[in-house]
């Protein structure tokens, strides 16, 4: 009789099960459901424009403006690239595109992660005080500074070339990414740089053959910043680049439109050919660029 009571009494006290599911695991389940049908309607809505330009980008003309909208297109016109690459000329511009942001990224990726081993692992004077006015530059708008620099460049005679959307990189990089560098090298044991220095090893040594090898989470999300900021940049190269031979993808756009009307169906086919490094590079480095973020903000000593 007792026995019979104590496995009535363990039956109230096992969880509920339908079908062999536990409570638990059901609620999980749904909870799962829920939040994943959230993201992906959000995920959706924000992808809507990225939709909408590879729609666009398949019609014909007077299919762009059809209302209500026509979101597959009927017929579906592969043409438009080719056509689009032949209306301007394409491969030159992606030429001086890809120059100017292999280039500036290299720069920015050594001049930055320089700048920022000296403010997180050398001890000189006012080393904080340094740090924050490199720090303080970023709230400076860069339309302040465009009429001295244009001048400079002038003088320089590197107007006209592509000279000043490289070289600058090449000084320091940018102080945000100047900040994500040190930020990450904080997280490093400095211990690790006491034990090379012991064996004879040199700041520079220390820097290429230790620190940079163990930061390739933050050199990727660097990376990644630098190429979209280069990739996309419109205004400086309109700025200094006068001969259309030597303009980058983002002015070259301007060429589908005239006075009088705009094709829209071949420049939305040569954006979507525009943004598909940018997207290649992201989910080739999504991980480094996830960890590095994470990482960047961790320590602060």
């Amino acid at each position: 009789m007792q026995l019979s009571s104590n496995k009535e009494a363990g039956r109230l006290i096992t969880p509920a099960r339908v079908g062999g599911w536990s409570r638990k695991r059901i609620m999980k389940i749904v909870h799962d459901v829920v939040w994943y049908t959230i993201l992906s309607f959000f995920g959706l809505v924000l992808a809507l424009p990225l939709i909408w330009l590879v729609s666009t980008s398949l019609k014909t003309g007077p299919q762009t403006f059809l209302m209500p909208p026509r979101w597959i297109p009927d017929p579906v016109v592969w043409g438009n690239y080719p056509q689009a690459f032949q209306a301007v000329p394409f491969q030159q511009y992606f030429w001086n595109t890809f120059q100017i942001v292999i280039m500036a990224t290299l720069g920015t990726l050594l001049t930055s992660s320089m700048a920022a081993f000296a403010f997180a692992r050398l001890r000189f004077p006012y080393r904080g005080t340094l740090f924050l006015l490199v720090l303080s530059t970023i709230m400076l708008p860069s339309i302040v500074t465009l009429i001295p620099t244009f001048i400079v460049f002038r003088q320089l005679r590197w107007i006209n070339t592509l000279l000043p959307l490289i070289v600058p990189y090449w000084l320091g990089g940018s102080a945000f990414f100047i900040f994500l560098f040190r930020q990450f090298f904080m997280t490093i044991p400095y211990e690790l740089d006491e034990a090379a220095r012991m064996d004879g090893a040199s700041n520079y040594r220390i820097y290429w053959n230790i620190l940079l090898p163990l930061s390739k989470p933050i050199l990727a999300t660097v990376a990644v910043f630098s190429f979209i900021n280069h990739w996309n940049s419109f205004f400086e190269p309109l700025i200094y680049l006068q001969n259309p031979r030597k303009w980058t993808m983002a002015i070259g756009l301007l060429g589908f439109k005239d006075l009088y009307s705009t094709s829209w169906n071949l420049m939305m086919a040569a954006s979507t050919a525009m943004i598909l490094p940018l997207l290649i590079l992201f989910f080739l480095a999504q991980r480094y660029f996830v960890s590095g973020i994470q990482m960047s903000g961790i320590a602060g000593r």
